[in-house]
């Protein structure tokens, strides 16, 4: 892979800076921080570039808070200005590098590769049915808090060259353990720490049939044996070049037996659903008479699966109500 060099005084120009102010706040205008930013937005980019510049910048101080859906996890935010448009100002020219060393199998948070799109290539696989009758499923235990700095650091200077750059990487990486979750870099970076993981499953392994979707890992074959001695493989590389532990609960099974439980859905050869908890999520939004903006997703999540019949029962429960009111009605009329 060619190391990239000279981009730092590009990522740092006012004319990419706010272009990184326009993405960063598509969707959020009404967040107080754009709005404190937007009291004199000329003066704040012009001191973040002259910041990058003289390599002044610090990483601002995090807002840590615990989510509990869909998993407990904690989140790390920072404020609008400097550090979010700075994250952007980075990804304006990154992002097309990252994405260059990805293989074709790496999802989530690339443009064109996300959840619908791993699912299409696990499908499409699932056409070989004789080569896909096993599946090797497993994840990374706490994989974004356990990335090692040391080591991301080493993987990025295999890619870039730009002293300056590597500073201002440097400085976000080291500004909380792990890649804390919530940031905009983080993503890409947790990313690009796989990215030679999937090259050597790809390359050296010669797995035909795998995907990733951040650390959520799928590998199908033909040979159970086969995929026990590559989970060890797996195992050992992960640990030796990456400081990475498999999670106890990875498993080895027939696809058709159990299905693939992968980015929210359960694959067969022959037929897909949605998984339970989403499932179950949809029904109760819709036994609760949301309105059908806030079930959109849902319905985008069930066109991709074989949900006929649970269409129709959503459907039928969220009549009956104005069925038995109708009916309720009817009685009354009568009895008057």
């Amino acid at each position: 892979m060619k190391r990239k060099g000279n981009i730092y005084q590009e990522i740092c120009s006012i004319e990419n800076l706010q272009l990184a102010d326009k993405k960063a706040r598509k969707g959020k205008k009404n967040q107080y921080g754009i709005k404190v930013f937007d009291k004199c937005p000329d003066t704040n980019l012009l001191l973040l570039h002259e910041s990058l510049i003289n390599r002044s910048f610090k990483t601002s101080q995090y807002d840590i808070f615990t989510v509990h859906e869909p998993k407990e996890r904690q989140v790390y935010r920072l404020p609008y200005y400097p550090d979010r448009i700075v994250h952007h100002a980075i990804m304006n020219y990154l992002e097309s590098i990252f994405v260059s060393c990805f293989t074709a199998d790496t999802y989530s948070c690339i443009k064109g590769r996300g959840i619908h799109g791993a699912l299409e290539n696990v499908k499409r696989s699932l056409q070989d049915e004789a080569g896909t009758t096993y599946c090797l499923k497993l994840d990374i235990t706490k994989f974004y808090p356990s990335v090692d700095h040391e080591i991301l650091k080493s993987l990025l200077r295999k890619k870039i060259k730009d002293p300056d750059l590597l500073w201002l990487l440097d400085e976000i990486i080291d500004s909380a353990p792990g890649l804390p979750i919530g940031n905009y870099l983080s993503q890409y970076l947790a990313n690009f720490y796989l990215t030679y993981f999937d090259h050597w499953i790809k390359e050296d392994k010669c797995e035909k049939y795998y995907f990733r979707y951040a650390d959520d890992i799928v590998v199908l074959s033909k040979d159970k044996k086969h995929l026990h001695r590559l989970l060890y493989d797996i195992k050992k590389y992960l640990e030796e070049k990456l400081k990475l532990k498999v999670k106890d609960n990875y498993q080895v099974f027939p696809v058709e037996a159990r299905g693939i439980d992968f980015v929210g859905y359960v694959t067969r050869h022959s037929y897909i659903r949605l998984r339970k908890s989403i499932k179950k999520n949809f029904a109760r939004k819709v036994a609760k008479g949301i309105s059908r903006e806030s079930t959109a997703s849902y319905n985008g999540w069930a066109k991709h699966a074989n949900t006929k019949n649970l269409m129709r029962k959503l459907i039928y429960e969220k009549l009956q109500p104005v069925r038995s009111k109708k009916h309720s009605e009817g009685n009354a009329r009568k009895e008057n």
